[in-house]
C-alpha cells in the first residue's frame, strides 16, 4: 500500500478578504454554489441550453438584440483582442482615445495585427474629449474604427459613449468599446448609442470570478467582418469559427472546450442581476460611490477624476502627501483582510484604486474600507 507523499503541499485555503480593488470583486455565494455544480461535456444538450440562456442574458443586460453577444472564453483583455482582431486588418486606420492604461493596450493590439493606428492623449484621469474626436474624425475621413474605453479602470474616468459613438456612426466609422469595468455599474445602451463592438470582463460589476468576457457585435460589425480580404489572424478568436459552436439551431461545430463551470457561474451572476434589476444595480453603485467620497472627504482625501467624469465604481483616491502607498496598502491587506488597488503607470504611488463594483458596493462593505484607512492614516 503506497503511503502519502508528505513533501506535497497541502490543499490551498485562500485568507478570507474583502476586495475592494479595480477587480476582482467579492463573487455572490450563489455564483460559487453553481461553479461547484457538476460539471458536464462543453457539447451536452444540457449545456447547450444553458449557452442560449447565456446569450439571451447578456443580451438583456448589454440592453442590446444583437445576435453576435456571447462570453468569450478568457479575461476582459481576450474580448478586447477578440474586437480588434477581428474589426482591423492591416492598413486599416484605427483612431484610438487614450486616457489612460487600457487606451494604450488599444494601441498595442492595433499595431501588432497591423492596423494604422491615429492616437487621440488625453490627460490622465479625465474624460474622453468628444471635440478632440471629431476633430480627429474629420481629419481621417478614411479611419475604419474609432476605439476607446467607456470606463477607463486606470484612473476612474466615464466617458460620454454615446456623443463618441454617435460622432463615428455619423461618418460611417465602427466603434470598439471597452466596458470591462462600466456593465453592471453604469447606464450602458448597447443599441441605443449605436455601439459596434463592446467586450467586458466577468470579475467586475458583474460578481463572477475572472475568466469570462462578455462580447456583442453589431450588424454593422458583423458585415465588417463577412467583407474582410485576409482571414483573421487569430485561429481561436475568430467569431465566424466561435460562432460555429455558440449559435446554430440543433447540431454545433466543436471550436474549443468551453470552461463549462466558469459559464455556470456567469449565468447565476447575470441572474442576480437582472433580478436585482439594472437601474437598481446602477443606483446601488451611485450610492455607495457618494458614500465614499463622502468619508474620504471627512478624512482630507480628493478622487483624481473631477466629479461629472467619475465611475462610481472605481474611485482613484490621491495619495496625501507623506503617506507610505505600498505599506499602507499592506496593511490594510495584512491587518484588515482589505485589498484595494495601486495606481498603474504614471499614477503610480500617486493614487489608491478603491473599487465599488457588484457585491462590493455595499453600505457596509464602504464603511468597512472607509475605517480601515482611516486608522492606517491616523
Amino acid at each position: 500500500m503506497s503511503q502519502p507523499n508528505s513533501s506535497l503541499p497541502q490543499p490551498f485555503n485562500p485568507p478570507s478578504r474583502l476586495l475592494m480593488g479595480p477587480g476582482p470583486s467579492d463573487v455572490h455565494p450563489r455564483v460559487l454554489a453553481a461553479m461547484a455544480r457538476p460539471t458536464v461535456g462543453h457539447l451536452d444538450p444540457s449545456f447547450v441550453g444553458l449557452m442560449d440562456e447565456l446569450k439571451l442574458l447578456l443580451r438583456q443586460v448589454l440592453r442590446t438584440d444583437n445576435a453576435l453577444t456571447i462570453p468569450v472564453s478568457g479575461p476582459g483583455s481576450v474580448g478586447m483582442e477578440a474586437c480588434f482582431v477581428n474589426l482591423v486588418e492591416p492598413g486599416d486606420k484605427v483612431i484610438i482615445c487614450e486616457n489612460g492604461v487600457f487606451g494604450g493596450r488599444m494601441k498595442s493590439v492595433t499595431e501588432r495585427i497591423g492596423g494604422q493606428v491615429v492616437s487621440v492623449q488625453q490627460e490622465w484621469g479625465r474624460a474622453v474629449d468628444p471635440a478632440a474626436v471629431e476633430a480627429a474624425l474629420d481629419a481621417n475621413p478614411d479611419a475604419k474604427v474609432l476605439a476607446f474605453a467607456h470606463a477607463e479602470t486606470s484612473t476612474g474616468a466615464l466617458s460620454d459613449a454615446q456623443a463618441l459613438c454617435a460622432l463615428a456612426q455619423a461618418r460611417g466609422v465602427l466603434t470598439i468599446v471597452d466596458a470591462v469595468t462600466s456593465v453592471g455599474g453604469v447606464p450602458l445602451e448597447v443599441d441605443a448609442w449605436g455601439i459596434d463592438a463592446l467586450y467586458s470582463g466577468s470579475q467586475k460589476c458583474l460578481s463572477c470570478p475572472p475568466g469570462l468576457s462578455p462580447v456583442t457585435m453589431s450588424e454593422r460589425a458583423v458585415a465588417a467582418i463577412q467583407a474582410r480580404k485576409a482571414p483573421v489572424s487569430s485561429w481561436f478568436l475568430d467569431m465566424g469559427q466561435v460562432l460555429s459552436y455558440w449559435s446554430g439551431e440543433g447540431k454545433r461545430a466543436y471550436h474549443h472546450t468551453a470552461p463549462v463551470n466558469a459559464l455556470y457561474g456567469l449565468h447565476e451572476a447575470l441572474l442576480i442581476v437582472l433580478e436585482e434589476g439594472l437601474e437598481a444595480t446602477w443606483a446601488r453603485h451611485r450610492a455607495a460611490h457618494e458614500q465614499l467620497v463622502s468619508g474620504l472627504g471627512e478624512m482630507g482625501l480628493d478622487l483624481l477624476v473631477p466629479e461629472a467624469e467619475r465611475i462610481p465604481e472605481l474611485n482613484a483616491v490621491k495619495i496625501p502627501e507623506g503617506a507610505d502607498d505600498a505599506a499602507i496598502r499592506g496593511a490594510l491587506l495584512n491587518t484588515h483582510g482589505i485589498e484595494i488597488g495601486a495606481g498603474l503607470g504614471p499614477m503610480a504611488g500617486k493614487v489608491w484604486r478603491i473599487g465599488l463594483m457588484g457585491q462590493s458596493a455595499r453600505a457596509d462593505k464602504v464603511a468597512r474600507v472607509l475605517a480601515a484607512l482611516k486608522t492606517e492614516l491616523s
